[in-house]
C-alpha cells in the first residue's frame, strides 16, 4: 500500500505527552503488522539539542548514526523497538540552514527566498521522507513540538495544511489537548480545547481525533460536547488519562480504539484487535513486582528529564527482574568524604551518571571510591565511567593527581584524554564520536556473559574523551580490567573488576538501546545484582 502520514500536534499547554501519544500511535499499528517509524518536528532554531541545557531541553537523545536529538526519540524507540536516524529528527534550525545553504549555492536562480514556499516546501520534503528512497513505510507519524498558536511553529502547520490537501485520505491530523478540572467549580472545562481547535482551524487544518488529555475521567457526555463544538466525530475523541505507567498507554488507546479510528479515517479495513501478547505480559509483570530495589543516580542535574533514558533502562530491567525501581537522585555536588556513606546508605546499587564539564566531578570520584571499596555494585556510565578510572588512579595507581585533560589540561598523569582526531576541532555542537560503534568484548568477563554469546557488540557514543591506552597495563595489573575494546582504532571501551560483586564503567551509553520488549542485558546483569545482594543481606 501507499505510505499513510499521521500529523500529531498539541495545544491548550506543552508536556501534554504527544511524544507517548506518538509512540503508543506506532506501537499499536505495529501490531497490526504495519511498518511504522515516527519523526519529530522541532521549531525551535537550534541546529540540534546538542548544546542545548539539559534543565531546558531534558536530556539529548542519540540515535544510531549520531545524531544527537529530542529525547522523544526515546520514547519512539523504547516503545517501538525501532532505529531512528538523524532523518526522524528535524528542527527550524536545521530546515533553514538547508535553505540558506541552497541560496547561497545559486540553486534558487536568483529567486527571493521566502518562508512561503521555500521553508515549507523544505519542511514538506522531509515529512515526507523523499530522501529515504530505500525504504517502504506504511505509516510516517510525525510529531511537531510546542502548542498550537506559537509563532516559531507556523511554518510547520502551514506544512501539514498544505500536504493534508495534496494527500487526501492518505494523511490523518490527531491533535493533543487538555482538559483541566477546576476544583472551585467541581467541573471538566472543554473551553480550552474548543479554543485550541479552533486556533487550528484558523490555519486551514481540521483535526481527525482529538486526544483529551485528563487527570479525570470524561463521560459521555463531555466527549460528545467536544466532539459537536470541535467537528470530530464522537468515536475519534479520544480521553488519556493519568496512567499509573507511560507503558500502559498504548493499551488504554488501544481499548478506545485509537488505532481502528485512525485506520477508518484513512479507509483502511480494521480487522480483528491485535492481542499484544508480549507487551501484555510485560505490564503483568509490572503488576505483579513486589519488592523494590533501591537505586541511587549520582549526577549534577536534578531533573528528572536529564537521565530519562537511564531512569527508564533501570525501570524496565526490574520489571523484568520481578522487581520495581526506586531511583533516588543524589547531586554529585554535595558529596564529600564526610558524607558520602550517608548520602548512598540503603542503596543496593549506584549509577554514576553521565554528563560534561568540571562541576559535580569530584563528587563522583568520591562515590566511585566508596562504593569500590565497600563493594556496592556500580554502573558508570560515559563520564561515569571516566570518574572510576580517575578514582582508581589516584587510589589504587597512587598517581593522586590523576585527571582527565578536559578537567585539567597539564595533568601529568591523563588516564582520561582528549582523542587525537579531535584535538584541533573547536566548536562545540557536533564535534563529538557520537552514534553507533563496534565493541569486542572479552570472554569469561561479566560484560561478556551479561551480553550472553554476543562477543561483538555495536552501542551509541557521545563523548570526546577516551581511556588513555599508555595507562592499561597497570590498570590491568592492579585489578581494573578493560573487557571491551573497539576494535577499529582500539579504544577501551568498558571496564570492570571483576573482584567486586559488580563494578562496570561503559564509554558508551547502553540507555539508548534498551526498550520495552528488549531490556538492555547491562541494566539487566546490574538490576539482579543488586537484589542478589539485597536477598543475601535480607537473609543474614
Amino acid at each position: 500500500m501507499e505510505t499513510k502520514f499521521i500529523f500529531v500536534t498539541g495545544g491548550v499547554v506543552s508536556s501534554l505527552g504527544k511524544g507517548i501519544i506518538s509512540a503508543s500511535i506506532g506501537r499499536l499499528l505495529q501490531a497490526r503488522g504495519y511498518k511504522v517509524t515516527i519523526q519529530k518536528f522541532d521549531p525551535y532554531i537550534n541546529i540540534d539539542p546538542g548544546t542545548l541545557n539539559p534543565y531546558e531541553h531534558g536530556e539529548c537523545y542519540v540515535t544510531v548514526d549520531g545524531m544527537e536529538t529530542d529525547l522523544d526519540l526515546g520514547h519512539y524507540e523504547r516503545f517501538t523497538g525501532i532505529h531512528t536516524t538523524r532523518n526522524n529528527s528535524i528542527t527550524t534550525g536545521r530546515i533553514y540552514k538547508t535553505v540558506i545553504d541552497r541560496e547561497r549555492r545559486g540553486d534558487y536562480l536568483g529567486k527571493t527566498i521566502q518562508v512561503v514556499p521555500h521553508i515549507t516546501d523544505e519542511i514538506k520534503h522531509r515529512m515526507l521522507r523523499k530522501d529515504e528512497k530505500d525504504e517502504h513505510l506504511d505509516f510516517v507519524i510525525t510529531e511537531v513540538g510546542g502548542t498550537i498558536g506559537d509563532i516559531e511553529s507556523a511554518p510547520f502547520m502551514e506544512a501539514i495544511r498544505q500536504l493534508r490537501w495534496q494527500l487526501g485520505r492518505d494523511a490523518v491530523c490527531v491533535h493533543l489537548t487538555y482538559v483541566p478540572y477546576l476544583k472551585a467549580a467541581d467541573e471538566l472545562k472543554t473551553k480550552p480545547t474548543q479554543h485550541s481547535v479552533k486556533e487550528l482551524q484558523g490555519m486551514g487544518i481540521q483535526p481527525d481525533i482529538l486526544v483529551l488529555r485528563t487527570e479525570r475521567h470524561l463521560d459521555d457526555h463531555l466527549r460528545m460536547k467536544v466532539a459537536s463544538f470541535c467537528n470530530v466525530d464522537l468515536e475519534c475523541v479520544v480521553q488519556s488519562e493519568d496512567m499509573p505507567s507511560i507503558y500502559e498507554v498504548p493499551v488504554n488507546m488501544q481499548r478506545q480504539g485509537l488505532d481502528a479510528a485512525i485506520l477508518r479515517k484513512i479507509g483502511i479495513p480494521v480487522g480483528e484487535t491485535p492481542t499484544m501478547k508480549s507487551w501484555h505480559d510485560f505490564l503483568d509483570k509490572q503488576h505483579n513486582a513486589k519488592r523494590e530495589v533501591q537505586i541511587g543516580l549520582v549526577g549534577k542535574y536534578d531533573l528528572q528529564d536529564a537521565y530519562k533514558s537511564i531512569r527508564e533502562s533501570l525501570n524496565l530491567a526490574a520489571i523484568y527482574n520481578d522487581a520495581k525501581a526506586r531511583i533516588h537522585f543524589i547531586n554529585s555536588e554535595e558529596i564529600t568524604h564526610a558524607n558520602v556513606a550517608e548520602k548512598l546508605a540503603g542503596l543496593a546499587g549506584i549509577v554514576i551518571c553521565p554528563g560534561f564539564g568540571q562541576r559535580g566531578i569530584e563528587g563522583k570520584i568520591i562515590a566511585a571510591e566508596y562504593t569500590r571499596t565497600h563493594d556496592i555494585p556500580t554502573f558508570g556510565i560515559c563520564l561515569g565511567m571516566q570518574m572510576m578510572v580517575i578514582e582508581f588512579a589516584r587510589n589504587v595507581l597512587g598517581y593522586k593527581d590523576a585527571n582527565s585533560r578536559e578537567m585539567d589540561e597539564k595533568t601529568p598523569h591523563n588516564v582520561i584524554d582528549i582523542m587525537e582526531e579531535q584535538k584541533s576541532i573547536t566548536q562545540m555542537g557536533g564535534t563529538m564520536r557520537l552514534g553507533a560503534y563496534e565493541c569486542e568484548l572479552v570472554k569469561g568477563s561479566r560484560v561478556c556473559q551479561a551480553y550472553g554469546k554476543e562477543t561483538l557488540i555495536k552501542e551509541r557514543h557521545r563523548h570526546r574523551y577516551e581511556f588513555n591506552n599508555a595507562f592499561k597495563k597497570e590498570y590491568e595489573a592492579k585489578g581494573m580490567k578493560c573487557v571491551g575494546i573497539n576494535p577499529a582504532a582500539n579504544l577501551v571501551e568498558i571496564v570492570e573488576i571483576p573482584e567486586k560483586r559488580w563494578y562496570i564503567g561503559t564509554q558508551f551509553h547502553p540507555e539508548y538501546s534498551s526498550s520495552v520488549l528488549n531490556p538492555h542485558p547491562l541494566f539487566m546483569s546490574f538490576i539482579k545484582a543488586c537484589i542478589d545482594i539485597d536477598n543475601a543481606e535480607t537473609l543474614s
